[in-house]
């Protein structure tokens, strides 16, 4: 499929201090992005269409689609702005896996977390983290600033969230961009596992709130720490305290809150 703009350029009226001019912005775009396994449809995501490969492998993995990278044989992409087609050939159990638990789904409509008869089936919670990292708190806020110059469709257009790698020798190495934190989250894991990274050894940091499923996620792909310029909510503090994730909040000027596991974040 040939690249497709991640921003478009739209005509504007700016207001400032009592004057308007009109100008021009570069605006992020949002594209519907349809997940498809094996010929079935699963997921309509809206997403930044970039890193597609990388979204597909990360979001299989954290839903639990996939257990491992191997289980997924082929990643087809087609489409435009208006739609974006995945089409993913992965392992027959686990599509058989897949098509059971969309079997439990029929007949049931709302929002949330659908398709849940139970509350312990509502709360997925992954094994616990293994992992040997840690940072200093000088390297946690200067791989901030790292992360920052490199969200170059933020700086574009102000609209999107971003997912890096902090790797052991304290160097931000992947960055993943898109409309949404945990597609972001989703771009940055599937670019690990593609490359081969070990997770076990260091850090995603995020541009975004700590979420429950971003925990989750995290945690899933076997990354030890999750650092996050805004606040986590207590969800997604007590499942990083059960998995073993350190958990920090508030990183920004020169400050930062660890909730969890704080042994892997060192003054």
């Amino acid at each position: 499929m040939p690249p497709i703009e991640t921003s478009a350029t739209v005509a504007v009226t700016k207001w400032r201090a009592g004057q308007t001019t009109s100008t021009h912005d570069q605006v992020a775009e949002e594209v519907p992005v349809a997940l498809e396994y094996n010929g079935i449809s699963h997921a309509v995501m809206l997403a930044t269409p970039n890193d597609l490969e990388d979204f597909a492998l990360g979001f299989s993995l954290t839903e639990g689609i996939l257990a491992v990278p191997s289980e997924l044989y082929s990643c087809e992409i087609s489409g435009d702005l208006d739609g974006i087609r995945i089409e993913l050939e992965i392992a027959s159990e686990r599509f058989f896996s897949l098509k059971e638990k969309r079997r439990s789904l029929t007949g049931r409509t709302g929002c949330g977390l659908c398709g849940t008869e139970t509350l312990p089936q509502a709360i997925r919670i992954p094994p616990p983290v293994v992992s040997t990292a840690a940072f200093s708190a000088d390297t946690l806020h200067a791989a901030f600033r790292q992360m920052e110059q490199q969200q170059l469709l933020q700086q574009r257009t102000g609209a999107t969230h971003a997912a890096a790698w902090l790797a052991t020798d304290g160097q931000v190495t992947l960055v993943r961009e898109d409309v949404g934190r945990h597609n972001a989250l989703d771009k940055l894991i599937g670019a690990l596992r593609r490359g081969g990274i070990d997770t076990a050894t260091g850090a995603a940091i995020v541009t975004s709130r700590a979420s429950y499923e971003m925990v989750q996620k995290a945690a899933s792909a076997g990354i030890g720490i999750l650092a996050a310029v805004s606040a986590p909510t207590a969800l997604a503090v007590r499942i990083a305290d059960i998995t073993g994730l350190t958990l920090a909040g508030f990183v920004r000027q020169q400050g930062h809150a660890i909730y969890t596991h704080p042994q892997r974040l060192m003054a």
